[in-house]
């Protein structure tokens, strides 16, 4: 019994000593026993722990934390972020965790880091690529974490960078999968450099890519887009011979250029055969149904568009407030307001809620009408109903206030607006400095323009390029650049346009010494054009500077600006002045062989100044050659002048 007791016990012990000691041997490293006390306390959500443990971890022991989470990627992520708050993370964490969420189809998580690395640190995507590559065998990665790059370069707006992944990938013996390729075409398309597009469609063969239902969509979209129907239907039966059935968005895109290009039978006829055409697969959907609406709409075909609303109903789908707004937008439009509201009550009757869109339509046309009550009472029921106007609402109540007059009440309108904080930049308040300036009400357009600062909003280009050409059509210069400084202060650079009316308020001063300085400076920024150039021969006509000129049209010819009908009617106006006759009509002549037609001006610069000197044989031969030209004559200047000669 003893002896049995003992060999029994020792078959037990035997073991747990050969263990024992092979753990005494190789001892767990100081690592080994952080990782496990940390994988422990964060499967446990122990974060108080975690924090007391936040000394010893490295890059190397993040990588392995979020590596042992694969499964439970949530948590992966939660400790990328706690650590994030203790320290930079490594672009190898970075790309560790990608992974994981890619493995874990966490896509819209893995496209925010990739985005974020790109955007927000400036990681340039072909290293993120390179510490995706070093990454991916350790985490047992797959090809979507190549495909979500793509998409994370173009919706970070990083093109180049995301073609020259797919290339770079290539070289290297992998590729992206089609819908990466697509994605990156369909990206091409949405910045509309449609010659790019075909490109590189054209190439999606020798990349090894097989066309799939998205690519042909992407091709009609693109033939749509161009109003090339014919092919784009082609395209429609290509598919089918390929045995690559197209779904509901390729005839939605046929049926939205056809409405387009205004073949709306064609549309009626893809929407009523589409099922059949599929054979029985696809169903036409409430966006076909809108598209039709649309077409119909912008034709003019109103009841015809409001039929396919009835139909849309029969067919099992609500109209949505999209559907009304399309409806509501073409009544209104077309002149029959009464039919807009009426749609209006109709879709509320329906249990839709009218948006600032449909709101902002209606308020647009009856302020197009002049109904200001109406327009005002709509306003008021919109507040009342929580539908807050936005940006676009005040735009079109500016405008629609200041368009019949009541720029007053614009005004107090925006004095209102401005006490409340509800608008956040200076479109609408464009309009309404606008009409102040075009009013010669100056004084009131630079207090409006210093309120708006007061008040934090900040004003763009426009707004001081507006109050600045006010000034300087005012001959008010020292104003103008008074505001100029200020818009430099404000480190808004001006554009183009404000230069030229500067230079322009400055030759009207007969400063031109100060705007030939500025514009050597504008051209030093590749700042100019050729009413920079005119703006400054006619200052130096007004002052008499005729070596400034030839000098200016010189200088216009080196830079490569092409003289227009403005210079050359300066020009004549300045050779006449001084009565060189033939030269004037050499410059005529010169006009005519540029292919640019002499207009009214040229005509009553050229009659006046020959009636004074010249037979009137010679005035008349003039009036035939310009309208023998194309030329259209000021009347007054022909029934002063030429008329009298004629009989």
């Amino acid at each position: 019994m003893f002896f049995r007791f003992f060999s029994s016990k020792s078959c037990y012990l035997f073991p747990r000593a050969f263990h024992a000691g092979k753990l005494f041997s190789n001892p767990p490293s100081a690592q080994d026993i952080v990782f496990k006390s940390i994988c422990l306390n964060l499967k446990h959500r122990r974060w108080n722990v975690l924090d007391q443990l936040s000394p010893k971890l490295t890059t190397s022991l993040v990588n392995r934390v979020v590596s042992e989470f694969q499964n439970s990627p949530h948590l992966a992520l939660d400790f990328y972020n706690f650590v994030g708050q203790l320290f930079p993370h490594s672009l190898d964490s970075c790309c560790t965790l990608v992974h994981v969420l890619v493995k874990s189809r966490r896509f819209n998580d893995a496209l925010f880091l990739m985005q974020n690395l790109i955007t927000e640190e400036g990681t340039p995507p072909m290293e993120l690529l390179e510490a995706l590559i070093e990454t991916y065998d350790k985490c047992s990665s797959s090809i979507a974490v190549f495909d979500a790059l793509v998409r994370a370069c173009t919706q970070a707006g990083a093109t180049e960078a995301a073609y020259d992944v797919i290339r770079k990938l290539r070289t290297r013996g992998c590729c992206v999968t089609v819908h990466a390729w697509n994605n990156f075409l369909s990206h091409v398309l949405e910045l509309n450099d449609i010659d790019r597009f075909w490109k590189l469609y054209k190439g999606t063969g020798s990349f090894g890519y097989i066309e799939n239902v998205n690519t042909y969509n992407l091709v009609i979209y693109a033939l749509c887009k161009e109003c090339r129907l014919v092919e784009a239907i082609s395209v429609f039966y290509m598919m089918l011979k390929a045995e690559i059935f197209p779904n509901v968005v390729s005839f939605n895109m046929i049926i939205d250029g056809a409405c387009k290009i205004g073949d709306l039978d064609l549309a009626l006829k893809l929407t009523k055969k589409m099922t059949l055409m599929s054979g029985n697969y696809v169903w036409p959907n409430s966006i076909t149904y809108n598209c039709v609406i649309n077409g119909f709409c912008k034709n003019g075909r109103l009841l015809l568009a409001e039929e396919m609303l009835h139909e849309m109903v029969k067919a099992g789908f609500k109209p949505n407030v999209r559907s009304y707004a399309t409806l509501i937008d073409g009544y209104a439009r077309w002149g029959s307001l009464e039919e807009a509201l009426r749609l209006c009550d109709e879709m509320v009757e329906r249990g839709l809620v009218p948006n600032t869109v449909v709101c902002n339509s209606i308020l647009y046309w009856l302020y197009r009408e002049g109904d200001i009550e109406e327009a005002s009472l709509l306003l008021s029921d919109m507040i009342d109903k929580h539908i807050y106007p936005d940006q676009y609402s005040y735009a079109i109540l500016t405008k629609g206030l200041c368009k019949n007059g009541y720029v007053t009440e614009a005004l107090k309108l925006h004095n209102q607006i401005l006490e409340r904080n509800v608008i956040k930049d200076a479109f609408s308040l464009n309009i309404l400095l606008n009409y102040i300036c075009k009013s010669k009400n100056l004084p009131v357009a630079r207090q409006l323009l210093g309120s708006m600062i007061t008040r934090g909003l900040v004003p763009d280009v426009c707004t001081y390029g507006t109050v600045i050409d006010g000034y300087c059509k005012l001959g008010n210069t020292e104003n103008a650049l008074q505001v100029y400084e200020g818009m430099i202060k404000m480190g808004e650079k001006p554009n183009l346009t404000i230069y030229n009316s500067v230079i322009n308020g400055l030759c009207k001063l007969a400063s031109t010494d100060v705007a030939k300085l500025l514009v050597e400076e504008f051209r030093e920024r590749k700042l100019f054009d050729a009413t920079t150039f005119n703006t400054l021969i006619s200052g130096y006509c007004i002052s008499g500077q005729i070596d400034e000129v030839i000098n200016s049209t010189v200088e216009m010819k080196r830079l490569g600006i092409s003289m227009n009908r403005v210079t050359y009617n300066t020009l004549i106006n300045l050779v006449c002045k001084y009565g060189y006759d033939e030269e004037a009509k050499e410059l005529m002549k010169m006009m005519i062989m540029q292919g640019i037609r002499p207009d009214f001006i040229t005509y009553t610069t050229l009659v006046t100044h020959f009636i004074k000197k010249c037979h009137p044989e010679e005035v008349i031969a003039l009036h035939d050659y310009m309208i023998l030209k194309g030329v259209i004559p000021d009347k007054k200047t022909y029934d002063d002048i030429v008329s009298p000669l004629l009989h």
